[in-house]
């Protein structure tokens, strides 16, 4: 009776020791997965160029800049992307490509910052869905009643440049 119960309590302890390796390795495989580069960041890459050309009031170079961010929309692979991002991109992706038409057809400044509200509000749900590696801050101007994103903390307002540049507050950290 105690050689059975022996035996027992030997395969009891080797099924759950072979569960506890099997779940540790898919939690590694997992984590090793969500740490991966979102397959997104060239579009938050081009997003960022634009907003810096935006800061700059440099009309023909924001409009050269939303050309390369239709070439990063259109370059994006849906099935490798993250569900919750391939929800939010099939939810603003047709926006997204839109708002970098407009603004690449024109090199009326004014248009172009009113067309970077749109985008920068599906940028930003697509940024939180997606977790992204770098810190990026999410700021508003009251003066234009609009927010954008960037990578840097401090304040450079896209929606006037120089003459308003610091107009803004960090509203959101997205890390």
């Amino acid at each position: 009776m105690k050689n059975a119960i022996t035996a027992v309590l030997a395969a009891i302890t080797i099924v759950l020791s072979v569960n506890t390796i099997s779940a540790k390795e898919l939690k590694a495989q997992i984590t090793t997965e969500e740490i991966q580069d979102s397959k997104l960041q060239p579009v938050f890459d081009e997003y960022f160029a634009m907003k810096d050309a935006l800061i700059k009031s440099d009309a023909k170079t924001t409009s050269t800049k939303a050309k390369d961010l239709l070439t990063a929309i259109g370059t994006v692979k849906m099935d490798k992307l993250k569900t919750a991002e391939h929800n939010v991109w099939m939810k603003v992706m047709k926006k997204m490509t839109a708002d970098a038409k407009s603004i690449s057809s024109t090199q009326d400044l004014k248009k172009q910052r009113e067309t970077f509200k749109s985008l920068s509000k599906s940028t930003y749900e697509l940024i939180k869905a997606s977790n992204p590696a770098e810190t990026v801050y999410y700021q508003y101007c009251p003066m234009a009643d609009a927010n954008w994103l960037s990578k840097e903390k401090a304040v450079k307002n896209p929606y006037y440049g120089a003459s308003m540049l610091t107009c803004g507050n960090v509203v959101e950290t997205i890390k």
